[in-house]
């Protein structure tokens, strides 16, 4: 049985993480939240999951690497300067970092690099997502997630093929862009489709998120998986054995 801190145990994600850990085969280590030093928490326990904010991911991964323990991070929004931090720390520590902790989503992602490698660039590649009115970053990070894969898999950087938020006169669609659509509204838990559009047909590869529970188990599940892991840098593709 693995003892699991969760960072940010007040937030929707932390509570249906606790309500796993409540009913699974591992314990809640207990949780900290905004203003709240995690530290402590780390040396209580043999893995953190964060599912806090950007602003936070510092000193969480500090907390990480004092007490030698692996995390799990699920939060989103993430820069450049995050992303550099974390593969700083993974350096020291096994790091678990996902837009999307759901293992249905995992599959899609692979499935999506699986099609995007197959299909000649002349095939348009679109990502769709809806959440719910309260989510605050756009794409999710899961959407990215899709992208990323979708950019991998043609050997491109997803930070200069893709494009979002268009409106009024935008021109032609560039060749090979990865495309982003956004919506908001209602208690939406996730919706994400990848549409690779050729001429005169379509592809559509999709995940309905039912409730918010199918990220917690993911993230119980990947943070059990992180113990004893060596050092470096993770991805849920890494629990199934996708890598």
């Amino acid at each position: 049985m693995a003892r699991i801190g969760i960072i940010g145990s007040e937030g929707r994600m932390g509570q249906a993480i606790a309500q796993v850990l409540a009913e699974g085969e591992h314990e809640c280590a207990g949780g900290v939240d905004k203003g709240q030093n995690p530290a402590q928490l780390a040396q209580e326990c043999d893995a953190l999951v964060d599912f806090s904010a950007p602003v936070a991911l510092a000193e969480n991964l500090s907390a990480a690497q004092a007490a030698g323990i692996p995390m799990l991070i699920g939060t989103t929004g993430l820069g450049e300067r995050e992303h550099g931090a974390i593969d700083a720390a993974a350096r020291s520590i096994p790091i678990l970092q996902t837009g999307n902790t759901s293992l249905g989503v995992t599959l899609l992602a692979h499935l999506v690099h699986e099609a995007a490698a197959r299909l000649g660039p002349d095939w348009d590649i679109e990502v769709l997502e809806m959440h719910h009115r309260m989510k605050v970053d756009a794409p999710s990070g899961t959407a990215l997630l899709l992208g990323e894969a979708a950019a991998d898999a043609r050997g491109i950087a997803l930070a200069d093929n893709s494009e979002s938020g268009r409106d009024g006169h935008t021109g032609q669609r560039a060749k090979g862009a990865i495309g982003f659509a956004a919506l908001r509204g209602g208690t939406v838990a996730g919706e994400h489709s990848v549409i690779f559009a050729g001429e005169q047909e379509r592809i559509t590869l999709s995940h309905s998120a039912e409730n918010r529970m199918i990220f917690a188990r993911g993230a119980v599940k990947g943070a059990a998986w992180l113990i004893g892991m060596a050092p470096g840098r993770y991805g849920m593709k890494d629990v199934l054995g996708l890598a």
